[in-house]
């Protein structure tokens, strides 16, 4: 039975984590061990960040929602109310998106709801 020598799938195992961490500070990009330390800890990161964006996106959509609302003389759960009771099917993204990106059609919007 020939002998099998790991050197390779090593060399490349390494090869490939340090690409990886290519971009990370001094010796988190180009030594094995603090670059696999600091992978795991970028991992973690990513998967918790990715749940977290979701939470942060509809913060700041109530946030810019609520801003042009009171312009308008009216508070986001009130208009959420009337929203409701008026079976409007219209979601915070849009929402938002209309008060930043055409403030106009949305006063009118506020204006006709009110």
């Amino acid at each position: 039975m020939a002998r099998i020598k790991r050197g390779v799938a090593a060399h490349k195992r390494r090869k490939n984590l340090i690409k990886r961490a290519k971009g990370f500070d001094n010796r988190r990009s180009h030594t094995f061990v603090a670059a696999r330390q600091a992978l795991l800890k970028a991992d973690a990161y990513a998967y918790r960040d990715r749940r977290n964006r979701k939470r942060d996106f509809r913060a700041l959509w109530l946030i810019r929602t609520n801003a042009a609302l009171r312009q308008n003389g009216i508070s986001w759960s009130k208009f959420a109310n009337i929203l409701k009771k008026q079976n409007v099917q219209i979601n915070r993204k849009m929402l938002a998106e209309l008060a930043v990106q055409h403030p106009t059609v949305f006063d009118k919007m506020v204006a006709n709801l009110k």
